[in-house]
This record gives C-alpha cells, structure tokens and sequence, in this order.
C-alpha cells in the first residue's frame, strides 16, 4: 500500500494552531473521542474533511450492538449478561477475534450503554420481533445478528443485542445529531470542517506530536500536546486498496461508507510506523430477505447443494456465498413461500417439479437437494444444517422457482473491517505490538471487534466505545514507545 510519508518536525517550522488532542474525522467514533477527551480536562480541536460531522455513521441504520443486561433488554423480558455476551461474540467475529476487546466490551457494554443515554442518544424499552434491517418502527431491541441461530444459539444463550436509536427506520442521522449537539455544547471542544488532514508529525523519537492539515487550499500544521486519534472511517472507497487487500469486495454492487472512507487515516497511521490487521476481511451482506418468509426457501450453490441454515444472519450469508462460493447461490422457493424480495432479485428458472427446475438452471444437484430437504422438512427436522423450526416448510406448492442470489445480478453490500492495530485503549501498535507514542485510533480506521463475521451494530458500538477510551488514554497523555 502506497502511504504518505509522515512529516518530521524538524520540517516544522511553526504551528499555525495548537491543542492536548487533536480528533481526526467526526463520526461516531471521533465525536465519543472528542466527548471523552474534554470530559477528562483536555482541550480538543476536531477535524472533519465535509462541511458537518457525521460521516457513514450518520448513513448507517442506527443499529448500536449492545448487552450484557442493559435496560432495554430487561424491559422487553430477555436475559442477558457479560458472559453470555463475550461467548457470541468470540464465536461470530472470528476466525482469530480480539478476545481482549471482546472481553472488555462485554463487561462494560452496560455502562456504555448509559453513556450513550447520557449523552442525548434515545432508545425504546420495546422490541420488534422480525429479524432483518433496522425496524421500520422506533423500537428499540432487534436481533440483529446470529444469536438465534445454528450453531450460536448453542454456544451462549441468545439474546437479542441491535440497540436500535429511537426513530422508525435508518437512525444513523438521529444518533450523530444527538452526538454532535452534545459535542457543540462541550467546553473544549472546537470543531473545523472542510479541513482535511494529510499527514501526522513525528518528532525524533517517533512520537506523533501533531498532523498537516490543509483547508480551503491552505496548509496548516497543528500542534497536538497530548495525542492524536485517527477516527477518519475505513478504506471501501479506495479502490486500489481494495484491489491489493480485499479484492472479493471489488464484486459487491453497493460499496457502504461515505467519500471520505477511502483509507487515508490508515495510511497516516502506517506512516508513522503502524501495523496493519486484518485488511481482507469486510462485512458483506445479502439482504435475500426481509420479508422473513423467505427464510422458509433453501440457498443453494453453483453445484445446486445447501451450504448454510437459511436463517442465518444475512451478513453471514453473505460471506459464505461470496467467499466460499464465488458469488454463485439461488434461493428456491415455492409458491406457497414466494414473496417479492426487498432486494429486488429476479426468478431465473421455474418448473412444476425439482426435476424440471434443475434443467432449466443447468443445477445436476438440485433435484436430489430438493427432494433431501422436503423430506427432512415434512417431519419438522433439518438434520443438515439445523434450521429453525419456524421456517421449515416442505417446497412442493408449484410452480418451483428460482430466485437469482449470484453476485452479478443481486445486492451485495459491503465494507471493510479491517485497519489499524490498536490495544483496548485505543493506542496504535507498531509491528511489534508496543504502543505508538502520540497516536490513538478508534472506529473502522481500526481493525476492532470483527474480525471478519459481523452483526449490524458492531460498528457504531466499536466506533464509541473504543472511540471514547482512545479520547481518555489520549488526554491522559498516551504511552511512550
């Protein structure tokens, strides 16, 4: 990856400006950054390369994934706890999760959950029951992962965990307006828009002691007493970067994240001596559903074989249909189960039988999967891949069809999770994990909770709970090498 080379301060021959923390890019998780940072006594000054503050938070839907025993989960009659939480999420966000950061964000996602409250972010002590996006209420508990699910609901007790911001639909825009008030009406806080950071400055020792900012065409160079955090969004609109770390993403029509998720925050950290983890893996999502009862349909692959329980989380489809097999998957549903997917996917092949259907798409396999499954299915059982009982439904209402799931044809959503090492403090690591004096990092700059499988939310909760603890360990003064 080709990066800006970090500026030496020698080269510097005054600041224009000066600050204890200096906050790189305003999402959620800048705005929890520059939040904690002035909480803890430091003076912050907040950069944002757009006109206002938000970024693909304020684009998200709103989902903020959180547990443990918070109160909208007692509210709607679930129990949950710190354990049951750690034990999901060690088994959904690998392979190789960060068993630190999952452990500490397990225990504490309560008080962050307050902390949010506290800061003017409104959830609903009520719960929507269908799985899918984000409620098309202001409800405020979904499931919004695989909790529920084969094989995680036997591995720790389901909950449900999508804390959903109070307002019908996406509520990323309601989330970062009740964020940036609060961060507007914080005593040391400044904020500067249409300023874009180009590079950080290091002094003789590595330690990042400030960044190269440019706005409106001129160059300016902030002095940052205490640290700087980069918390400027992930790389999904770098499509070189793409191209070199995470080519399968390069295939998905919808490319999730702002302009400004192009991976210049990365590559300011990588110059100052940064290490990088994790940057193939992305969330890739294939919405084949809602409406939910599509679920009673089965997905098959390019050799017409079921290859995941169809009730799985639709991020995980997603990957498994992706990257392990090559974009190429249908769902088959009957009449009694067809239903006009939100997605918008076509029927590609019908037949009043599974024989017929599976010449008409050139699928050998199929006819012997079908016939597998309506078996299993007549006697309430699912012994390939444990789906749940609720969706298990003989396919034998004609016409058979064939709705088109492949990559080419369907909506394929993705973003990249990978980034820059940090600690669970927010510091960025060198490659031989020791802490980078002066610079912190938070949010999808990072490579954080999810190491490749994701539930909708992870992001906002990563992007403010490390978020706030890099603006802490920031104002505190970082570590030294």
């Amino acid at each position: 990856m080709e990066s800006p080379a970090a500026c030496s301060l020698r080269d510097i021959e005054a600041w224009d400006a000066e600050c204890d923390v200096l906050v790189v890019g305003l999402g959620c998780a800048g705005a929890s950054a520059a939040l904690a940072a002035a909480e803890a006594g430091a003076d912050v000054l907040a950069l944002e390369r757009a006109s206002a503050g938000g970024g693909t938070s304020a684009l998200s839907g709103g989902v903020v994934y959180l547990g443990g025993g918070t109160p909208v989960q007692k509210a709607c009659g679930f129990e949950d706890d710190a354990e049951a939480m750690r034990g999901y999420l060690m088994a959904a966000c690998g392979p190789d999760p960060d068993e630190a950061k999952i452990s500490l964000f397990a225990e504490r996602s309560v008080e962050h959950f307050h902390w949010l409250v506290d800061r003017g972010v409104p959830f609903r002590e009520s719960f929507y029951p269908d799985t899918g996006i984000e409620p098309p209420t202001d409800d405020g508990l979904i499931w919004s992962g695989n909790e529920n699910v084969h094989p995680f609901r036997d591995l720790a007790r389901p909950a449900p965990r999508g804390h959903c911001v109070a307002k019908p639909g996406a509520a990323g825009g309601l989330l970062m307006e009740k964020l940036l008030a609060r961060v507007g009406a914080t005593p040391g806080i400044r904020v500067t828009n249409d300023t874009c950071a180009e590079s950080v400055v290091c002094d003789e020792e590595g330690r990042v002691v400030g960044a190269i900012v440019r706005r409106a065409g001129e160059r300016a160079n902030l002095k940052a007493r205490r640290g700087v955090v980069l918390t400027a969004g992930g790389f999904i609109q770098n499509r070189e970067m793409i191209a070199e770390h995470a080519p399968p993403l390069l295939r998905c029509k919808i490319r999730i994240g702002c302009e400004g998720d192009d991976g210049s925050g990365i590559q300011m950290g990588l110059a100052a001596g940064a290490a990088a983890r994790r940057l193939d893996a992305g969330s890739i999502s294939l919405p084949y559903y809602p409406p939910e009862g599509l679920k009673r349909g089965i997905l098959v692959n390019g050799a017409g074989e079921r290859f995941l329980n169809e009730d799985a989380y639709y991020g995980l489809v997603g990957e498994h249909a992706l990257l392990r097999h090559d974009g190429r998957v249908f769902l088959v549903v009957d009449d009694a189960v067809h239903e006009r997917p939100m997605a918008g996917m076509e029927i590609v092949a019908a037949g009043d039988d599974p024989a017929e259907l599976a010449r008409e798409l050139d699928l050998p396999g199929l006819e012997a999967t079908i016939h597998s499954y309506n078996e299993a299915a007549a006697r309430g059982i699912d012994p390939a891949f444990h789906k749940n009982a609720k969706y298990l439904a003989p396919l034998v209402n004609a016409p058979l069809g064939v709705l088109d799931c492949t990559v080419e044809n369907a909506i394929y959503a993705a973003f990249t999770l990978g980034g820059l090492a940090t600690d669970v403090e927010g510091r960025v690591l060198d490659e031989g994990d020791a802490p980078i004096g002066g610079l912190f990092a938070a949010g999808r700059t990072t490579s954080g909770l999810a190491a490749q499988g994701y539930s909708s939310g992870l992001s906002l909760a990563d992007g403010t709970f490390f978020g706030r603890r890099a603006g802490e360990r920031a104002a505190a003064g970082g570590a030294e090498r």
